[in-house]
């Protein structure tokens, strides 16, 4: 129409494509109608399919109503020239203040989004590339790579290039570190903290501070073109690493073929990208300084607990390595359970913070033997070293004794009958006195051989009782006993080297693990580890200690220790007071308790099914 025709330059007036779609989401526009001469639902057709664009509507001399559908604004013929050319600009800068506003909008919501995962990633590899990935998705980059500052002991800092990413070209990622100075980008973005940005590396602009490298490039194939090199800082002002973006795109989903390629479609970082990616590092600095001090606390903690097993395990050297053992055991049982797809067992699902929590428990179970005294932890015998050293010198003393009474016997015959008779005498006490220190060597040789933990034959055992009974006659005329009769009773312990107390202190040791663990503030992730620990020694039907718990009271994680904990009790190597006993017989006892109803038989299937005590599973 004539009227457009007489707008300024700055328009381009176009009809309507037959699709109707109008101009591309990029470029401003407004749909201009005619209806002071036009067909009325055609116009109402073309609002309806362009309703993205800004709506003018020319409408008949003496129209006071809208149109009835959704305009910018409307106008009545006749129109002049420059009040439509006003409106038409108005409209334009309408449509371009909202769709910027919808863009701010969406990218606020996504870096929100992006902030949301970053706090809730603790692992620092999947948290690195959650980084990029992102970093490389809101600036529409085609590559992208992670430099780490790193601060070795005694040496520089430099920077540690620990992830590439790249959507054209297959990159051969090598970690490598580079100095933190002037010699590279990367180096210099570290030291400055300042953002770098370069719309052509391959022709920096005068006086660029740095040097770029194509040797890269040509090792991959590749063209780097538009570059954004952002400073990861934390709030304090340290840079703990570098987020360089390479080679910004129209379109995500492009990918560069060829160098040329990238020549003719990587475009130059727009502000608003740049603005992003500095927000993302920003944020990403952040929840890397985050997972750094989590790593580092867990890294703190972890040698709490390994210094914590070595001195309780240095108060009884006999079972060194128990409780490493142990934990070994119980997790792989725990992954394997977690990957029963079928049985019983196929429902139990363990998470990754739910297997530390296995492990850490598994690992402090006997953690509560430091409130046990040593000596108890420590006996390998029935009496303690001490106790049998006396018994030894009590048999030292009542042989002198009875020495002595055959000496004075003779010189009372001496003195009363002279030499007459006396040899012949003499010679019957004497055997008489052999026999009773043959007597008194052999109760202690049976001492010895009781104060085994081992189960005596039946005639020995029935024996021991009687060494507490008055035999021998001293010199003073008075009856001596080789041991009293609670010592009796300890030499006659039918198996193991404890008394009945001692026992129950050794089993306090459960209790002691349960309050000593209940005192460490544990994350709610690891809140469980005490109730696990305490319940290693429950069986399930309620024979086991210190509750007395039944099935459907014990956790499965202590299910699967008490497992773990028998089977290296039966077959470890270094104690003292028992030998250590084959796999196959092991597995035998531990299949009779199951039979029993003591032991879960399911978990013990999957255990013997994977062996884990076998070097490729331990």
């Amino acid at each position: 129409m004539s009227l457009l025709a007489a707008l300024p330059a700055e328009f381009d007036p176009r009809p309507l494509p037959p699709d109707g779609l109008g101009p591309a989401e990029d470029e401003d526009g407004v749909l201009l109608l005619d209806l002071a001469g036009g067909d009325a639902p055609a116009a109402a057709d073309a609002a309806a399919r362009c309703s993205r664009l800004p709506l003018i509507a020319i409408v008949a001399p003496g129209t006071t109503e809208p149109p009835p559908f959704d305009c910018h604004t409307f106008l009545t013929a006749p129109v002049a020239p420059f009040v439509l050319a006003r409106a038409l600009a108005q409209a334009a800068d309408h449509a371009r203040l909202r769709r910027e506003q919808v863009a701010a909008r969406q990218e606020l919501e996504e870096l929100h989004a992006i902030g949301v995962r970053l706090t809730a990633e603790r692992d620092t590899d999947a948290l690195l590339d959650l980084i990029l990935t992102k970093a490389r998705a809101i600036t529409r980059s085609d590559a992208g790579s992670i430099y780490v500052v790193e601060e070795p002991r005694g040496g520089p800092r430099h920077l540690r290039f620990t992830l590439a990413q790249n959507d054209s070209v297959q990159v051969p990622f090598t970690e490598f570190t580079l100095p933190i100075n002037q010699e590279s980008i990367a180096g210099h973005v570290a030291l400055t903290g300042e953002i770098v940005q370069v719309d052509d590396a391959y022709d920096a602009p005068e006086g660029f501070p740095c040097r770029i490298n194509r040797e890269f490039d040509l090792q991959i194939g590749y063209r780097t073109k538009s570059m954004l090199v952002v400073p990861m800082r934390t709030p304090s002002g340290e840079v703990i690493g570098v987020l360089q973006l390479i080679n910004g795109k129209r379109d995500a989903a492009i990918r560069f073929a060829s160098g040329e390629a990238v020549e003719h479609g990587a475009i130059p970082y727009s502000p608003s990208a740049r603005s992003l990616a500095a927000s993302l590092a920003s944020q990403a600095a952040v929840a890397l300084e985050n997972s750094r001090l989590y790593a580092s606390i867990e890294r703190l903690f972890e040698g709490f607990v390994q210094a914590s097993v070595i001195a309780i395990e240095s108060r009884d050297p006999t079972t060194s390595g128990h409780s490493f053992r142990v934990a070994n055991l119980t997790v792989a049982l725990a992954g394997a359970v977690d990957r029963a797809d079928n049985g019983p067992l196929a429902a139990v699902r363990f998470s990754a913070d739910q297997m530390r929590e296995i492990r850490y428990a598994s690992l402090l179970h006997d953690f509560g033997k430091v409130g046990v005294r040593e000596e108890i932890l420590v006996k390998a015998k029935k009496l303690h070293p001490w106790h049998l050293e006396l018994i030894q010198q009590r048999g030292e003393i009542i042989k002198r004794g009875v020495q002595l009474r055959h000496a004075r016997r003779k010189l009372d015959y001496l003195r009363e009958h002279g030499a007459a008779g006396f040899s012949e005498a003499a010679t019957a006490w004497d055997a008489e006195l052999a026999c009773a220190l043959d007597e008194i060597a052999s109760r202690l040789e049976l001492v010895a051989q009781a104060n085994e933990p081992l189960v005596l034959p039946g005639d020995r055992a029935d024996r021991v009782p009687h060494l507490a009974l008055p035999t021998f006659i001293d010199h003073l005329g008075e009856a001596q006993t080789l041991v009293t009769p609670e010592e009796a009773q300890i030499l006659s312990i039918p198996r193991g080297s404890l008394t009945a107390e001692e026992f129950r202190q050794i089993q306090s040791h459960v209790t002691h693990t349960f309050q000593f663990l209940s005192q460490i503030p544990w994350t709610r992730a690891l809140s469980r580890i005490p109730e696990i620990a305490r319940s290693h020694h429950e069986k399930l039907d309620g024979s086991g200690y210190p509750l007395g718990k039944r099935a459907a009271d014990i956790p499965v994680q202590s299910r699967m220790m008490t497992i773990a904990d028998i089977f290296d009790a039966l077959t470890a190597s270094d104690r003292p007071y028992k030998a250590a006993i084959p796999v196959e017989r092991a597995l035998d006892i531990l299949s009779r308790e199951a039979r029993l109803g003591s032991l879960d038989p399911s978990l013990l299937e999957i255990f013997i099914d994977i062996r884990p005590w076998t070097p490729h599973q331990t």
